[in-house]
């Protein structure tokens, strides 16, 4: 990875254009800071897609999406995105070739990078800072343009295979790329061929993630806990069955579970006292990266007619396979029963020809249960909660099939020395999910509901088998379930209950627009450049999961319908005024602007600008300067997304612990809760959280229809040095870049931690509406502990970062061999967000993934056939989130996450001229994640890290062949 600067060549004689411009220039420079990979930089980390090389560069933050944060996510599980500055994925528009790509997600502007094939690359130019004037909408972060390989003549095979030390992450490759140019050079037709598998990595084969677990500091406060874990900390849910009864009369309740030979023991999560553990290890079924499948296939082709025209044509088609896969699902007897969670153990059967109605028990109901149970609900019925791991129906597990077509191709060429390029793009994403695990909730409920079969009659005149109750579930198939201990329920209950899910999504984009460039007149320091344009875009996506998943039936999330689309028009202008040229002090000075305005079929109009200045004082001293004001239009999930539910994590009940004379800034509103006071009095005069109360709050997400536009200001202020005249310098390049940038209006779902804050401190009592508690105990459940927090899509206060970027490059000659070395290092200064308007900004820089210092170094050194190559990427110390240390009193900073090194290593050997063999070792040595167990914020679940900035794997090994003909 470096900086492109033009003072590395002799002035070019052929205009070309730089990310960030439309302009035609004679120099690979730009007014904003530019970073580049290259396809040697590619090669040389082995890396099977492009995201696991640029999270390294310093510029990027951590990802949405990617193998080891997506496991748990409704769709894109497995997909690879990026984001510039940490300013989010939607924040960054990706390129390819100067054009948009379509996204791989729904609802989504953010592209999956599997969809592109690393061996076509020539290049990655990274621009960082506003470029909305130049590329429209979602350019507020910057710019990741991909340039792929052009005119490429004979063939190229790389393959190659790998696994970690651990024996898993199983990695294959092979890539074949190929092209050939007509006889007279007018034609000239590439194509590439690439197939990718990489396998699962599971929680249960690394030793730190392998057994459930939870921070201590969420049960003591103390700073010195964070990093100590409670473990085990099971799930409250196993596969046995907990079960609960209450009698009235009695006044008896309590809850028991049974051990593998059917016995009734009592109930104990985590074990202790002489009890053996019942509950159930989650992390056994769960999976640190996500396998994948994929087949890239890429054409494309240029044909000049004559010196005015020429045509070109871009095709991709990337076919991939991922599955996710996480535990068993944990039914509750609630998820049956909406109400109260209480599951009849009679049934009321109507009389016949003047017989009178009789109650009848669940045949079963086992005994010990029944004994102990008496109508809680006023129906006249013996009732009992549950709560139940699903085993039987086996994990749950979500199989994608993703496909993703794009086809661009256009005109392009010179007319009276003024160049113009006309394009049409169409691309479509399209994914088949298959799932598994799920139950149908109104089966169960009918399963659940049994009566003795009087037409089955054992040997001691007793009813000895069980119907269901109702007649026409009978009719439709409908077989008892017995959910009393492990492996009890039938084959048959089995398939009658449950519900394999299906979701079917698709994005569309069509593109259509054009450009021209060229010099409009003479200056006495050189020609002004003009370009200037107009781009037609629309985007549709739709998520369609199946009937049951809408409603909410299968007893998981409820995921409705996501459906929209919209429509827009730009033009845009931008210019390059040379203003002094040849001066003392002043070899060029050049001032640079651009302006687009687009008309949204969501929002309206929408109006970016960029103005920059570039001044080399000498040939070895550039300036370079800029001010942009970028726009991003919402996109379709952000405004139409349904309710969609979620599970939260890392959040802190801002009641937990509180008693009557507590006396803080959440206690007047906790207490004035009657839920929350007879929680405390049914707990000894303390607020009290079971552990399926930490575990077990969800809620609901939505978009919002009404949203505006967010605008980013961004600043850029550079230097690039390339001292050739002072002979000890003369190989090195130095270039130091400041940056700032301001987003205000900035969308969000308001994070739920600030929506608990919010409400309780009494600062916005409106938000109290979005927050839901249990009116009574349900189950394992206490009442008064949260049940949901609801969030939803709005124009927040606002975001920002400002730092300092910096790289160096040097290469020449040491012993028998040429040693290059590229350095790039990025100081955060400053990273905000504005959680509301109106509120202070929430400061994150030197947080956990927003760290103060991150830097990656280079080393390559080549000596005849051998090579090595080595890449050490650096992370500075960060502490924990300071909203989340604040709801123990802990002050910012007080907690914090080592620094870590991460070193890969890749040796080559040229056999001969057209033959390479590689070894490759990537966490050479093997570095650790940091621990960020879960109940931590940023805490990634099932690695017990934070797997979107930390390497959660370890030391992997790769052995390859590059052959050309």
């Amino acid at each position: 990875m470096h900086a492109a600067f033009a003072q590395q060549a002799p002035e070019a004689i052929q205009k070309i254009q730089v990310t960030g411009s439309r302009l035609s220039s004679p120099s690979a420079e730009s007014a904003t800071p530019l970073q580049i990979l290259t396809s040697a930089d590619i090669a040389a980390s082995g890396a099977t897609n492009l995201q696991e090389l640029l999270q390294k560069n310093p510029t990027l933050g951590t990802p949405t999406l990617s193998r080891t944060n997506s496991n748990f996510f409704t769709t894109g599980g497995g997909t690879a995105t990026v984001n510039l500055r940490n300013l989010g994925d939607s924040r960054t528009l990706v390129l390819v070739n100067g054009r948009r790509f379509v996204s791989g997600r729904p609802g989504d502007s953010a592209v999956d990078l599997n969809t592109i094939p690393t061996d076509f690359i020539e290049r990655v130019e990274l621009i960082t800072g506003g470029a909305s004037s130049v590329y429209g909408s979602d350019a507020v972060a910057g710019v990741v343009n991909i340039i792929l390989k052009r005119n490429f003549n004979g063939v190229t095979v790389d393959t190659s295979i790998g696994r970690s030390e651990k024996g898993d992450d199983f990695k294959k490759k092979l890539s074949l790329t190929f092209g050939t140019t007509s006889a007279d050079g007018a034609s000239n037709v590439m194509g590439h061929f690439g197939y990718t598998k990489q396998g699962a990595v599971f929680s249960r084969d690394r030793e730190y993630s392998a057994i459930d677990q939870q921070s201590k500091i969420i049960n003591t406060g103390e700073a010195g806990d964070a990093f100590l874990v409670d473990r085990p900390f099971y799930s409250g849910i196993a596969p046995q069955g907990r079960f609960f009864y209450n009698n009235p009369v009695t006044g008896k309740k309590g809850d028991y579970t049974y051990d593998k030979a059917g016995n009734v023991i009592p109930w104990s999560t985590n074990g202790g006292d002489g009890l053996a553990a019942t509950g159930f290890n989650r992390s056994a079924f769960r999976t640190i990266a996500v396998p994948a499948e994929r087949y890239l296939l890429a054409l494309s082709g240029n044909h000049t007619f004559n010196e005015m025209a020429s045509a070109f044509f871009e095709g991709n088609f990337a076919s991939s396979k991922t599955r996710t896969a996480t535990e068993p699902f944990g039914l509750s007897s609630k998820d049956i029963f909406k109400t109260n969670g209480q599951v009849p153990a009679e049934t009321l059967v109507i009389g016949k020809n003047g017989q009178p109605n009789s109650v009848v028990r669940n045949p079963l109901v086992p005994q010990y249960l029944f004994d102990r149970i008496g109508d809680t609900d006023d129906d006249g019925l013996r009732d009992y909660n549950f709560t139940r791991r699903m085993a039987e129906v086996g994990s749950r597990s979500a199989g994608a099939d993703r496909d993703t077509f794009r086809l661009a191709t256009g005109l392009k060429g010179t007319i009276k020395d003024w160049n113009y390029d006309t394009y049409v793009i169409y691309g479509k994403t399209k994914e088949s999910q298959n799932s598994t695990g799920q139950v149908n909730v109104l089966n169960f409920r009918n399963a659940l509901s049994a009566v003795p079969d009087v037409n089955d009659i054992n040997n001691n005149g007793n009813r000895s088998e069980a119907i269901c109750s109702d007649a026409n579930a009978r009719a439709l198939g409908c077989v008892p379930i017995n959910i009393f201990g492990y492996g009890t329920i039938s084959p048959e209950a089995l398939k009658y209950v449950s519900a394999p899910g299906s979701l079917a999504t698709s994005v569309t984009q069509k593109i259509a627009g054009g450009s021209l460039n060229g010099e409009i007149f003479d200056l006495p320091a050189g020609k002004v450049g003009l370009a200037a344009g107009f781009e037609w875009r629309e985007e549709s996506s739709v998520a369609i999961p199946d009937p049951l998943t809408q409603a909410g039936l299968n007893a998981g999330n409820a995921t409705p319908v996501t459906e929209g689309k919209f429509h827009v028009r730009e033009f845009f202008v931008e210019t390059r005024v040379p203003v002094l040229k040849g001066k003392p002090f002043i070899k060029e000075l050049s001032l640079l602007g651009a302006y687009r305005t687009g008309k949204y079929s969501t929002v309206g109009t929408a109006n970016s600008w960029n103005a920059g200045v570039e001044w080399a004082a000498t040939s070895d001293v550039k300036v370079r300067a800029a001010r942009a004001l970028s726009t991003r239009a919402p996109n379709i999930g952000e405004l139409y997304q349904p309710a969609s539910q979620t599970f939260p994590s890392g959040l802190v009940d801002p009641c937990n612990g509180m008693k009557a004379d507590t006396s803080n800034k959440y206690s007047a509103t906790c207490l004035a809760i009657p839920s929350v006071r007879a929680n405390m009095a049914a707990n000894g005069g303390v607020f009290t959280q079971t552990q399926a109360d930490k575990q077990g709050v969800s809620g609901y997400n939505s978009g919002n229809p009404n949203l505006g536009a967010e605008e980013g200001r961004s600043t850029t202020l550079g230097l690039v040095l390339t001292p050739r005249s002072i002979p000890a310098l003369s190989k090195f390049t130095f270039t130091v870049d400041y940056f700032d940038i301001k987003i205000a209006d900035a969308i969000v779902n308001t994070e739920r931690q600030i929506l608990l804050e919010q409400c309780y401190t009494g600062k916005n009592p409106a938000f109290c509406k979005f927050i839901t508690r249990r009116d009574a105990p349900v189950g394992a459940n206490n009442g008064g502990t949260l049940s949901y927090i609801d969030s939803y899509a709005t124009n927040s206060g606002g975001t920002g970062t400002s730092g300092v970027d910096f790289t160096v490059s040097w290469a020449d000659k040491v012993g028998p061999g040429r040693l290059s070395a590229k350095l790039a290092y990025t100081y955060l200064k400053e990273y905000y967000d504005i959680p509301l308007p109106g509120d202070e900004k929430d400061y994150s820089q030197g947080e956990l993934t927003y760290a103060r210092n991150k830097a990656v170094l280079n080393l390559a050194y080549k000596w005849g056939a051998f090579g090595v190559t080595t890449t050490s990427s650096y992370i500075s110390a960060s502490s924990l989130d300071d909203q989340f240390l604040s709801n123990f009193d802990l002050p910012a900073g007080s907690v914090k996450v080592g620094s870590k090194l991460y070193n890969d290593v890749q040796f080559t050997y040229a056999a001969t001229k057209a033959v390479e063999v590689y070894l490759g070792i990537d966490n050479a040595f093997d570095s650790k994640a940091p621990a960020v167990p879960m109940g931590l914020k940023n805490s990634t679940t099932g690695t017990e890290t934070n797997a979107s900035a930390y390497d959660a794997i370890g030391r992997r090994f790769y052995l390859g062949l590059r052959g050309t003909l």
